[in-house]
């Protein structure tokens, strides 16, 4: 079935809890005045450089802490870092339970795992759109971090509130949002290997509403240098220093976004994206490409209408779609054509509060997705396409003035020919002096990727038998909130099921093959600490413990591959506004590269530092100096791509605000 065929045929009605009860009781909060999404209230930082701050509208319906409320959520705001990081990847790995895999500098592919699931089992949304590709992971390099405000990062399986691919977890970038104040904002950069980076802005009333026009480009030589060895089978011998080539990156885009009350307490927000790259593929230290190559460009749209029926129902309309176009040259896939992804659906969710103890919610979408490549298996019948639907319910029941809240949700969904079944319950304790208890349970799938079954890529073969990936999971953990500071501790378990991984396919090639379960257990901390108003600091702590369940000698119940055991992440800003200094540390232990873990990547820890100094108010200069990687520690990741050494970067951002009206 073709894409044209399915899109005539979206078609939505829902109710669908979006919110906490608990939110129900009290007033919604005024449009001057922040919504808080973080853990404990407005988050914790110091002055820093300003990013377009702007009156904040109510949390939306579909925020992470309203469609999930005892999930493990963290809240991470771009303006916290200041300027520190240079790239949205770099920021969501100081999260906890997650980890970066980077192929190395501005541009090239970065993807996370969290809690210990596959890249393609992280879900990643923008403002609600899934930018997972077809073949099921989203590459964060092609997100900018100019164009987010905020990420909401919530772990452990996600497919009762967000669908297929959430098995370790879903990541929302909630974009910038417009302001009733008129503003020009931007920055621009420039820094080590010719990586100069830029964006502008420019919000304000439109047409009796709000509007936000931000456009951003970057580019980068990519020319650092690595320590490489010549002869990896024989033990210190010496090691050479050389500059990766064909590792140059450039890109650029735009975001609008359209804001307007409709009367009768209903609101819209249209959201339009457009961006395109291109990028070398170096290929690792070992085995370097000179000549792949990658483009690539993405068009997206949602529209979001909000309000409130009679009968106080909360409701939440949406519908969006996303075109993403990728091509490969050179190298491996010099005989690959273009792929097409297509994707959208529309959806209705919705929520009333009965009795003012439980809340009843509900949802219903139906969309569909494409795929256009001309090295396609006979077995998808041509151009694969799908029809995706799926309905979810859940009841959040509010027990002793609401000390005690239970949320058993459930989400059947239909993505092609597979049906998933999504169930979860969560529970929160509220405890006295500030403590609380939270504990989830509950089931996750991932529809195996359009590239998995059906696509032929290079030397990389599909398999049109392959099942659905699933998990089981369970987490809780012991929350503390104060004026001045938030910290969580807590424990998680999964069980995977039938995970899919590329196998030798002789003579040759690689075919993926659902070929094994796993378990993963794991602690996780996090906290944040303001003991005076020029200083804060944050940090996160990631165990995890993984084990190949595969009933192979050679496999059993070793550590699963780029799964490091340990993992730390903490910053500390401080100083006035005309001054602030700001250090991060990012660590994690040594880690397997194979499944017998012959092969093994070491240990790395990278440090940051920053100055900035920002003046004035309505009109607001800010000039910064970056420091990355401050020791020079050369590292490499995933398998053999070396990682950038020290870096410098310069920047000046400049803003302009008039009196809201």
């Amino acid at each position: 079935m073709r894409w044209s065929h399915l899109a005539g045929r979206w078609l939505c009605l829902a109710l669908s809890t979006s919110g906490s009860a608990l939110a129900w009781q009290a007033a919604e909060p005024p449009q001057d005045t922040p919504a808080s999404d973080a853990p404990g209230g407005e988050p914790l930082r110091v002055p820093t450089v300003e990013v377009e701050e702007v009156a904040a509208a109510p949390e939306p319906p579909d925020a992470a802490s309203r469609r999930d409320p005892s999930g493990a959520l963290t809240v991470i705001r771009v303006e916290e870092f200041g300027g520190a990081a240079r790239d949205t990847a770099a920021m969501l790995s100081t999260a906890p339970g997650v980890t970066l895999q980077d192929l190395g500098g501005y541009g090239q592919s970065k993807s996370l795992v969290v809690r210990g699931a596959s890249s393609s089992g992280t879900l990643v949304l923008l403002d609600g759109i899934p930018l997972n590709g077809a073949g099921g992971i989203a590459d964060l390099s092609r997100v900018p971090v100019a164009m987010a405000e905020r990420f909401e990062v919530l772990r452990g399986g996600a497919g009762a509130r967000y669908g297929s691919g959430g098995l370790g977890g879903a990541i929302n970038i909630i974009t910038r949002r417009p302001g009733a104040a008129a503003r020009v904002a931007g920055e621009l950069s420039y820094g080590s290997w010719d990586t100069a980076l830029g964006w502008l802005s420019a919000s304000g009333p439109l047409a009796g509403g709000e509007a936000l026009l931000l456009v951003h480009g970057g580019t980068s030589s990519g020319r650092f240098p690595y320590f490489f060895d010549p002869s990896p089978t024989l033990p210190g011998d010496a090691l050479i220093e050389r500059r990766r080539t064909n590792n140059d990156a450039r890109g650029a885009g735009g975001l609008l976004r359209l804001r307007r009350d409709l009367g009768r307490g209903f609101s819209a927000d249209l959201l339009g994206e457009l961006s395109f790259d291109e990028r070398g593929l170096a290929g690792t230290a070992q085995n370097p490409s000179e000549e792949a190559r990658q483009s690539g460009g993405r068009g997206s749209a949602s529209l979001r209408v909000t309000g409130t029926l009679p009968g106080d129902v909360r409701t939440n309309a949406r519908a969006y779609f996303r075109r993403d176009r990728v091509a490969l040259s050179g190298g491996p896939w010099s005989q690959s054509d273009v792929q097409v992804q297509q994707l959208g659906g529309v959806e209705l969710e919705g929520q009333v509060l009965l009795g003012g103890w439980h809340a009843l919610s509900a949802l219903v979408s139906v969309g569909g997705e494409s795929m256009s490549a001309e090295e396609t298996n006979e077995a998808s019948g041509g151009e694969p396409a799908w029809l995706r639907a799926s309905v979810m319910a859940m009841d959040e029941v509010l027990l002793w003035d609401g000390q005690l809240t239970i949320a058993p949700s459930l989400r059947v969904e239909r993505a092609g020919p597979y049906t998933l079944l999504s169930p979860k319950v969560g529970v929160t304790v509220a405890l006295p002096s500030g403590f609380e208890l939270r504990a989830n349970a509950g089931r996750s799938h991932r529809a195996p990727s359009f590239l998995e079954l059906y696509v032929r890529q290079g030397t990389l073969l599909p398999n049109p038998d392959l099942r659905p990936e699933s998990a089981l999971y369970a987490d809780a953990a012991v929350v503390h909130r104060s004026e001045v500071s938030f910290a969580s501790v807590g424990g998680f378990a999964s069980l995977y099921e039938d995970l899919i991984s590329y196998e030798a396919y002789p003579p040759g090639a690689a075919r993926p093959y659902n070929f094994a379960n796993a378990r993963v257990l794991g602690l996780e901390a996090e906290g944040e600490w303001r003991p005076h108003p020029l200083l804060s600091g944050a940090f996160s702590y990631t165990l995890t413990v993984s084990s190949d369940l595969q009933r192979d000698g050679r496999f059993y119940l070793r550590e699963l591959p780029y799964r490091p055991r340990h993992k730390l992440a903490a910053r500390v800003l401080g100083g006035p506004r005309w001054l602030t200094g700001r250090m991060e540390v990012v660590a994690q232990s040594a880690h397997a590269l194979s499944r017998d873990g012959a092969m093994s990547l070491p240990g790395r820890a990278f440090v940051h530092a920053g100055l900035s100094s920002t003046f004035g108010s309505r009109t607001e200069l800010t000039v910064s100096c970056e420091v990355k990687n401050l020791f020079d520690a050369r590292a490499e990741d995933f398998v053999g791509y070396p990682l950038p050494g020290r870096a410098v970067h310069l920047s000046v951002a400049g803003a302009f605000e008039r009196d809201a009206p």
